[in-house]
C-alpha cells in the first residue's frame, strides 16, 4: 500500500496479544485431546458422508519443552464476504508456522476458494504482510464465494497444492465454506493425499458459534461500527424529533447483530427474528406492534423514533417462509425455463401457477416491488437474496397505510415520516477492535499449532474470551461435529448449523426485560467509535452478547 493514514501508521505498531500458552513458547506446544465428539444432525447420515471424520476428539493445547516442530508450507484462503480482522489471522498464521521455523512458508491463494483450483497464488512474506497487520479488509489477497465441494475441484485443489509441497489448507470463512472445508478434508483423507485442511470461524453476522467457538470474528467491530452509527441517529431522532427511523441491519440467518446494536444503542424497537419464528407472527401482527408504539409515542408527541429490522427477518414470518421455499424449489427445479422468461409478468404468473393457495395470497398481496425482488437471481445456495428484499421499506409502508386508516377513523392523530437505512458493508471492512485484533491473531497463530500436531478437519477455536487474552484457550474442534442436514438446491446436503438468537439466554432477557422502557422513553446510547487507545475497560471490552452469554 502506497499511502495510508495515519491511523493505519498508528495502528501498524500495536502487537497483538496472544493466549500464554503460545506466546513465547516457539510453537513447542502439543495437542491434549479430550473425548470423542459426534455432530449436531442425525449421527447415521453424517458419519456416512464423514467416515473418516466422524468423532474425532476436541483438543487445547500445553507447552512441551520436547516438542520439535519442523517447518511448514501452507496455504491459505480468504472465502465469503469480508470481516474484520482477516488479515490478523493471516499475520498469526504467519508468524505461528516461523517460529515453528524460518523455513515455512505461506502461500495465500487470490481472489477465494478458486485461486485454488486455479492455481492463482502469492507467496506472503514478512515485507508483504508487514502492511496489512492491524487492518480491515480482505485485499491482502482477496476472497470469493466459489464452492469447493465437487470431486473434480478437489482434485485440482490436490494437484495445485502437491505442486507447491504444501502440507496444510486454512480455509478462512462461515458455515458454509467451513462445511467446504471438512468435504475436502474427508476427500484427501479418504485419498491418501498428504495435506491437512483447517477452518477459521469467520462472519459478522455471529451465527457460527457453540459451546467450542464462543465467536466468530468480526462480530465484534462490525457490531462496534453499527451501534455507533445507530447511536448517531438516535441522537439526531432526538434532537429533530420528526422522523421515524428504520434502520436494516446485516444478518442473514440470525438476529445477533439486531440484538448487540439494540443492547449498545437502545432504541425504541428492535425486531428479533427468532422471536417473530418462536411467536409464529404474521406480518401483519409485526406491523401492529410497531403502530402500537407509534401511536402510543404520538399521544406523548413524540413523531420520532429508531426501529431495528434484522436483514433476514423476512424468511422467519411464517406464511412469507413457506412462500420462499416455494419459490426456492420451483426456480431450481424449473430454472432453465424461468431463466427463459423475458418479463416480471410472465415470471410472475408462471410461479403463481405452481404456488399453493396460501402461498399464492401471500405472494400476491406483496408490494409489486417485493415480488420482484422475491425473484432475483438466487445465491450460490439457492435461496432469496434476503439483502436485496427492502424490508424496512416494506415495513414502512405498511405503518404508513395503518396509520393513515387509523387516522380516517380519528385514533391517530399524529405525524408519521420516516427514512429508511441499511447498515451492512458499512461494518464489514471496518478496522478491526483491539479486541478482534487479538482474537483473530490468536486464532491464526492456534491454527499453525493444529497444522504442526498433525490434524485436519478441524476449525480453529479460541476459548474463555471474556478474560484477559493471557488466560484465553486456544485449541480445536472438529468441523463435523457442528454439522446437520439442510435442504439446498432442492436437494438435502450436510452444512454447519447456523446459531440462532437463544431467547431463552440472558443477552435477549436483558433486551426482553427493558423494551418496553425503551419504546416509550429515549433511553437512548450513543456508544462512539471504536476506541484503540484508552482505558482496557474501553478498548477491550468483548460484545455484551458475549459477556451475559458467558456471566457464572
Amino acid at each position: 500500500m502506497a499511502t495510508v493514514s495515519a491511523l493505519t501508521k498508528e495502528r501498524a505498531k500495536y502487537q497483538p496479544k496472544l493466549p500464554s500458552v503460545l506466546a513465547s513458547a516457539g510453537m513447542k506446544v502439543k495437542a491434549v485431546k479430550g473425548g470423542p465428539t459426534t455432530c449436531i444432525g442425525p449421527s447415521g447420515e453424517i458419519r456416512k458422508l464423514f467416515p473418516h471424520l466422524f468423532g474425532a476428539p476436541t483438543v487445547t493445547f500445553a507447552r512441551d519443552a520436547k516438542a520439535k516442530p519442523a517447518a511448514m508450507n501452507v496455504g491459505v484462503i480468504l472465502s465469503g464476504g469480508q470481516a474484520p480482522g482477516g488479515h490478523n489471522v493471516i499475520a498469526g498464521l504467519f508468524d505461528g508456522i516461523k517460529a515453528a521455523s524460518q523455513k515455512s512458508r505461506l502461500y495465500g491463494f487470490l481472489g477465494g476458494p478458486s485461486g485454488v483450483v486455479d492455481g492463482r497464488y502469492k507467496e506472503l512474506t514478512a515485507a508483504f504482510i508487514k502492511d496489512y497487520r492491524n487492518t480491515g479488509g480482505f485485499d491482502i489477497i482477496g476472497s470469493g464465494r466459489t464452492k469447493l465441494e465437487k470431486v473434480e475441484q478437489f482434485e485440482k485443489a490436490r494437484a495445485v497444492l502437491e505442486s507447491l509441497g504444501i502440507q496444510a489448507l486454512v480455509i478462512i470463512g462461515g458455515d458454509d465454506s467451513n462445511t467446504n472445508a471438512a468435504l475436502i478434508a474427508e476427500h484427501f483423507t479418504q485419498t491418501g493425499a498428504p495435506i491437512q485442511v483447517i477452518g477459521v470461524p469467520k462472519t459478522i453476522d455471529g451465527d457460527l458459534k457453540n459451546d467450542q467457538i464462543a465467536i466468530s470474528f468480526g462480530f465484534d467491530t462490525a457490531c462496534k461500527t453499527y451501534a455507533e452509527l445507530t447511536g448517531n441517529i438516535c441522537r439526531d431522532a432526538n434532537s429533530a424529533k420528526k422522523y421515524w427511523h428504520f434502520i436494516k441491519l446485516m444478518g442473514r440467518s440470525a438476529s445477533h447483530i439486531a440484538l448487540e446494536v439494540a443492547l449498545q444503542a437502545q432504541p425504541n424497537v428492535t425486531i428479533i427474528s427468532e422471536e417473530v419464528a418462536e411467536k409464529k407472527m404474521t406480518l401483519k401482527q409485526i406491523v401492529d406492534d410497531l403502530v402500537r408504539v407509534i401511536v402510543k409515542r404520538a399521544e406523548q408527541k413524540k413523531n420520532f423514533g429508531i426501529v431495528l429490522v434484522p436483514e433476514g427477518l423476512i424468511e422467519f414470518i411464517p406464511e412469507v417462509k413457506q412462500l420462499i421455499g416455494e419459490l426456492n424449489d420451483i426456480m431450481a427445479r424449473e430454472a432453465g425455463y424461468f431463466k427463459s422468461l423475458q418479463s416480471y409478468d410472465d415470471q410472475s404468473q408462471f410461479v403463481n401457477q405452481k404456488l399453493s393457495r396460501d402461498s399464492s395470497y401471500v405472494f400476491s398481496s406483496l408490494p409489486f416491488s417485493i415480488q420482484r425482488q422475491l425473484l432475483m437471481d438466487r445465491d450460490p445456495h439457492g435461496n432469496v437474496q434476503v439483502s436485496k428484499i427492502e424490508t424496512e421499506k416494506l415495513l414502512i409502508d405498511m405503518v404508513s397505510d395503518r396509520l393513515r386508516e387509523m387516522k380516517a377513523q380519528g385514533a391517530y392523530k399524529g405525524s408519521f415520516s420516516a427514512q429508511n437505512h441499511f447498515f451492512g458493508y458499512e461494518g464489514r471492512c471496518a478496522a478491526p477492535s483491539n479486541f478482534d485484533a487479538d482474537y483473530c491473531y490468536s486464532l491464526g497463530y492456534a491454527g499453525a499449532a493444529l497444522i504442526q500436531a498433525g490434524l485436519t478437519g478441524y476449525m480453529v477455536s479460541v476459548r474463555n474470551v471474556t478474560k484477559p487474552a493471557a488466560a484465553w484457550v486456544p485449541g480445536g474442534v472438529p468441523l463435523v461435529s457442528m454439522m446437520t442436514i439442510e435442504r439446498r438446491h432442492g436437494a438435502h446436503k450436510p452444512v454447519i448449523r447456523k446459531a440462532l438468537v437463544d431467547l431463552d439466554a440472558k443477552p435477549f432477557k436483558t433486551f426482553a426485560a427493558q423494551r418496553e422502557e425503551w419504546a416509550m422513553n429515549e433511553r437512548y446510547l450513543n456508544p462512539g467509535p471504536i476506541q484503540y487507545f484508552g482505558p482496557a475497560s474501553v478498548c477491550d471490552a468483548t460484545t455484551i452478547t458475549l459477556a451475559l452469554e458467558q456471566k457464572k
